[in-house]
């Protein structure tokens, strides 16, 4: 019960949940995305705004070069002007002209000549040089820092695209993933709550016929087939625990008869194997059944009329503590769980070993503590020990199920540890009292009990 409440309460972390990994793979994808298109993109621009620039310069630079060449088209007139960036260079690699900003005196050596990418006065200037005619050369620069501001606020824009692109992906990949698969949240919320004791419900369909209409019809079909699975191991054990059962009461009856006849020793360990196998049988019918559907015949009995029903079923148990009480049961089905509980101690502590069971009676619980002399539980099965066919001792493995089963039938619980060296169970019920004016039925109630079906069988 423990379990399955836990299971309908989880809910998954955000780091491991489907839809944050699509929407984290989504927004990586949009990064790859945007980065590349944004890189390819400013690499066009950039790169085209790199030629415009350069078209100007060389147009600018054969612009000056033709006047300084052809002097016939100024015949009589003066050389141009130099403006700009520009300096005419002669055959000695000397200053002949320059534009006034750059501050060069005539007959001054020029050694930037061959260099075509240079800080001029703080600016980065990018020059070419032209055949000036018989003047020399001519070199002309242009400043870049349109070109570079331009080149930065590029760069800037896909470094902030590349920020907040992927976070609003990721928060729109989320929206988008969690109306999605909100359909199939619903249906997880839905499976943990099926209880697989009882008859097994299909999940409802979304209406739109997508991935995840088709994961749960797979599913409901799933369940169905399960619980036509189940529904055939529990009549197939139920037919072989009924074949069994006769036979063996039979059996044991016949052993008994005989041991008590003849006070062999070996027909009375006959008889003791023939009772094991009965009570096996009966575990086996109670999960053929299941806990639903099975009826808790309640009665309030004397602590003493268990304790003789179980002496006499496992012999060599040591009985302590307070049983002058009584007990609300069902005598049947808690007499079935202690049996299994002292039978597996008796097991677990050998022939010369011991078993002990202590009634501890408080105003809000009744206590079973059921302690062996035995090995102790394994500890690498933990809570797996009151699973079916779960056993540490070489037992069927049924035992300690079904115990729980019925413990908590009652309204309580069973827990195992160990304690002292061996093994401890403790099987709680909630307390009951009687008032004084049902004292004088409690011999007629535990007749009523002992006239039962059950305890008839057994």
């Amino acid at each position: 019960m423990t379990r399955h409440v836990a299971l309908s309460t989880a809910r998954v972390a955000w780091r491991h949940s489907l839809r944050f990994r699509l929407a984290l793979v989504y927004s990586l994808v949009a990064l790859a995305i945007t980065t590349l298109s944004g890189l390819v993109v400013i690499t066009l621009l950039l790169g085209s705004m790199d030629r415009q620039f350069d078209a100007r310069l060389n147009e600018r630079a054969d612009v000056l070069a033709d006047q300084f060449t052809n002097l016939s088209k100024g015949l009589g007139q003066r050389p141009p002007a130099i403006t700009g960036f520009t300096v005419l260079v002669d055959a000695q690699n000397r200053v002949a002209l320059s534009s006034n900003g750059l501050n060069l005196a005539p007959g001054e050596p020029f050694p930037q000549l061959n260099e075509y990418r240079l800080p001029v006065q703080g600016t980065r200037v990018r020059a070419v040089t032209r055949k000036a005619g018989g003047f020399g050369t001519l070199w002309v620069g242009l400043p870049e820092d349109d070109l570079i501001a331009a080149r930065e606020s590029a760069m800037r824009a896909l470094l902030l695209s590349a920020l907040i692109t992927p976070a609003l992906m990721l928060l729109l990949g989320w929206w988008v993933g969690r109306r999605a698969l909100a359909g199939l949240g619903q249906a997880a919320d839905l499976a943990d709550r099926i209880d697989p004791t009882r008859s097994l419900a299909t999940l409802p369909l979304p209406q739109r016929e997508d991935e995840v209409h088709r994961l749960l019809a797979a599913i409901n079909r799933l369940l169905v087939r399960i619980e036509a699975g189940q529904a055939r191991e529990k009549q197939l054990l139920g037919q072989i625990v009924h074949e069994l059962g006769a036979p063996l009461t039979v059996l044991k009856a016949s052993l008994n008869r005989a041991a008590e006849r003849t006070g062999d020793v070996e027909v009375g360990r006959a008889a003791l194997v023939a009772d094991e196998l009965t009570f096996t049988t009966q575990d086996l019918m109670q999960l053929a059944r299941g806990q639903l559907e099975m009826k808790m015949v309640w009665h309030y009995i004397p602590a003493r009329t268990l304790l003789g029903r179980l002496d006499r079923l496992v012999p060599g148990t040591r009985f302590e503590g307070d049983w002058s009480g009584g007990i609300l049961c069902d005598p049947d089905r808690l007499t079935q769980a202690l049996r299994n509980l002292l039978a597996n101690a008796r097991r677990a502590a050998g022939p010369d070993g011991t078993v002990s069971l202590t009634l501890e009676d408080t105003p809000e619980q009744v206590r079973f503590v059921v302690q062996d002399s035995g090995p102790g539980l394994p500890p690498e099965l933990g809570e797996r020990i009151f699973e079916p066919f779960i056993s540490g001792s070489g037992s069927s493995g049924l035992g300690l199920s079904v115990s729980r089963q019925i413990a908590v039938m009652h309204g309580g619980n069973l827990t195992g540890s160990n304690q002292g060296g061996g093994a401890q169970f403790v099987l709680s019920l909630p307390s009951a009292t009687l008032g004084d004016d049902q004292d004088d039925d409690l011999e007629e109630t535990e007749s009523a009990e002992v006239s039962t079906p059950a305890a008839a069988h057994r």
